[in-house]
């Protein structure tokens, strides 16, 4: 898909931006170019649609010389989001993501179809359309940016920085979001990032850069476990856990997969008494086909025992959950940075299959801190 062959920048006074890259990027593959400011990752993205020009070297995408292209063509067939997004103010929702069908001369109805298709993939109702981009968050707009990229169908999509304006919460929501976007579409994406867990959670492969030049290039797992040399380890951050026990890779095989729970049509009174018998604080709720709604806990009962009598009528629907098949390197980043008590595990129904708490973390978390030093002393 995608083809560096000794590719140089260099500017005025002979500093090189970047220093005879080399690499191949598969279709469908997500790659990550990661490294400290200056490093080149960024030139190197915007070589790829011609916003620098390269100084030495080639390009190729799907086989052709992008020096060959038309500019203009060329910039058409890919898709590029950046950090500020850039929606155009004046212009409707619908406007904003048929910018590039409309300069490639689809019909309206066309552009609309195709605009409805796309909200529909981030979940949001066909009457954003109409409206304009300050009526909308800024993840809704940020959702808005990558569709517009993708309007015109490109097979290959950039993106620098994208979601490093947003607060933590919804950045993790629209990681999540987009990661399952591209797979299941299917693009060959090229991530800029300056942040080592967001290039974990979304890479395929990794590309850590220093001085204009390839350090290592891996899969995650690959440059946690082996890193090229005292930079990358430095860079990675030796409290990112490094699974000591490589045999435990995602949330089933360290989660409890008998979580306490409570029906929505139960009545507070019985869900106080379920957390008595099973000596916890708070339950998840589900319905009787073990769909998971939210969860209730001691605080919410408190303070509405006098105004309401069932548990569908109190609980609390925002709970981040995790799918089967998550990796647990993930999920132990999210408990430990948000101070979260337990993650749930849910199937794509969203059914409850079970539950991964700190508790259950901890064993894990001391193999890969103080193994060896254990090792040591039991030596």
């Amino acid at each position: 898909m995608l083809k560096f062959n000794h590719v140089s920048k260099v500017y005025d006074g002979g500093k090189k931006a970047v220093d005879s890259m080399t690499l191949e990027v598969d279709k469908g593959e997500f790659i990550v170019f990661i490294g400290p400011s200056g490093c080149g990752k960024t030139t190197t993205m915007k070589m790829i649609n011609r916003l620098i020009e390269p100084s030495e070297g080639s390009i190729h995408i799907e086989g052709e010389n992008i020096l060959e292209k038309d500019l203009v063509q060329l910039r058409r067939e890919i898709g590029y989001v950046i950090q500020q997004i850039g929606l155009f103010p004046h212009m409707t929702i619908q406007e904003n993501i048929s910018l590039v069908p409309k300069l490639l001369k689809w019909p309206e109805d066309k552009r609309r179809k195709r605009a409805e298709e796309l909200l529909q993939l981030v979940d949001m109702e066909r009457s954003y359309l109409d409206r304009f981009p300050h009526e909308l968050s800024g993840g809704q707009q940020q959702r808005i940016g990558v569709l517009r990229a993708l309007a015109a169908d490109p097979p290959l999509i950039l993106m620098d920085e994208p979601f490093g304006a947003l607060d933590p919460i919804t950045r993790d929501a629209l990681q999540e979001e987009f990661k399952k976007l591209q797979q299941s579409l299917g693009k060959t994406i090229v991530f800029v990032t300056h942040d080592m867990d967001e290039a974990l959670k979304l890479a395929d492969r990794i590309v850590i850069m220093r001085d204009g030049k390839l350090v290592q290039v891996g899969t995650p797992d690959e440059i946690l476990r082996n890193p090229a040399d005292e930079f990358v380890e430095e860079f990675i951050g030796k409290e990112r856990l490094v699974q000591a026990r490589p045999n435990i890779q995602t949330v089933e095989q360290i989660m409890n997969s008998d979580p306490a729970t409570v029906t929505v049509g139960e009545s507070l009174s019985d869900a106080i008494q379920i957390m008595k018998q099973r000596r916890v604080d708070s339950l998840l709720v589900v319905d009787e086909l073990g769909v998971l709604h939210g969860f209730i806990d001691i605080e919410i009962i408190d303070q509405n025992r006098k105004k309401a009598t069932l548990v569908g009528d109190v609980l609390e629907k925002e709970l981040y959950t995790v799918l089967e098949g998550t990796l647990l390197r993930d999920t132990i980043h999210k408990i430990l940075r948000r101070g979260m008590k337990y993650v749930p595990v849910v199937d794509d129904k969203h059914r409850i299959k079970g539950i991964v708490t700190r508790a259950s973390l901890a064993d894990v978390v001391y193999d890969s801190i103080w193994g060896e030093d254990d090792n040591l002393v039991n030596a």
